[in-house]
């Protein structure tokens, strides 16, 4: 993954901005998700339930079942 981040400047040369890489902006994006998604105890218990799920189908099967 390419971490070659661009700065962005105004006339005074003051940084107003940033381009990075489409792959590090879904890293931090998902990770700001995630984040979002932990401040909820109740969203983290379920999170971790289903980490720690060991039963169920797989995708293939899934699809399979639906037909999609």
């Amino acid at each position: 993954m390419s971490t070659d981040i661009q700065y962005v400047s105004d006339a005074e040369g003051k940084p107003v901005g940033v381009l990075v890489p489409i792959d590090l902006w879904r890293e931090i994006a998902s990770e700001r998700e995630t984040a979002y998604l932990l401040k909820s105890d109740a969203m983290r218990q379920r999170l971790q339930e289903a980490k720690n799920r060991t039963e169920g189908i797989s995708l293939e099967a899934a699809r399979a079942q639906f037909g999609v």
